[in-house]
């Protein structure tokens, strides 16, 4: 799983997942950290600490924000649970083994932070970018299927993509469908259609990709 929004169980069970075996964590904003806690159920049916894979230097923010999830040395009283979950760093463009997949971090610019999207296999994701720098460009070369953010229409956001520059990126990376996400209510799904050029898509709640194997 990308990230743990806030109201994550909300949107866990409308998607009917009953599992999730790792988490891979693209920046520490709190839209995309704040619903940890929801993932708690998964470790407790598990029996084994779940591994989240973050940024390299992020651990000590994390352990600030939910010392009761990633401090090995609280524990629980008798009776109650915790997430426990188990942190792994990762750097920009290390390779990262997840599940016997290579996961290849990749560095995007978010205002003064950085955000790290990855490359599986023919999968691009990338989320929260202003740009794609030209080796982040370059590792995405030859993807098949791309997923990228894009707030609105028109005015330019000083730290995402707006809809127009996330449909230039997507044509620089030449996927063969891109579908763009992290959207804001100002824009709508037909609104979407209607204007996006073909191979550029809008993405919704419930979506479901097949991704071919390599």
């Amino acid at each position: 799983m990308v990230d743990m929004p806030p109201e994550l169980r909300l949107q866990l069970v409308a998607a009917g997942v009953d599992h999730v075996d790792a988490v891979w964590v693209t920046h520490l904003h709190a839209d995309h950290v704040h619903g940890a806690d929801d993932l708690r159920i998964f470790r407790f049916r598990a029996r084994k600490d779940m591994p989240v894979f973050c940024p390299e230097g992020s651990h000590h923010e994390l352990l600030r924000r939910f010392p009761y999830i990633f401090d090995d040395a609280i524990n629980p009283p008798p009776g109650s649970t915790i997430p426990q979950f188990r942190l792994y760093g990762y750097k920009g463009f290390e390779p990262q083994t997840i599940f016997g997949r290579t996961f290849l971090p990749l560095p995007t610019p978010h205002g003064p932070a950085t955000v790290y999207g990855f490359r599986v296999g023919r999968l691009g994701y990338i989320t929260d970018a202003k740009s794609l720098p030209p080796p982040t460009l370059e590792a995405l070369e030859g993807v098949e299927i791309l997923v990228l953010n894009a707030l609105w229409l028109g005015n330019p956001h000083p730290t995402h993509f707006n809809v127009e520059e996330a449909v230039e990126a997507a044509q620089e990376v030449g996927a063969d469908r891109t579908f763009l996400t992290h959207m804001t209510h100002e824009v709508g799904h037909q609104q979407l259609l209607d204007v996006l050029p073909p191979g550029v898509e809008p993405a919704y709640d419930g979506l479901t990709v097949e991704i071919p194997e390599d």
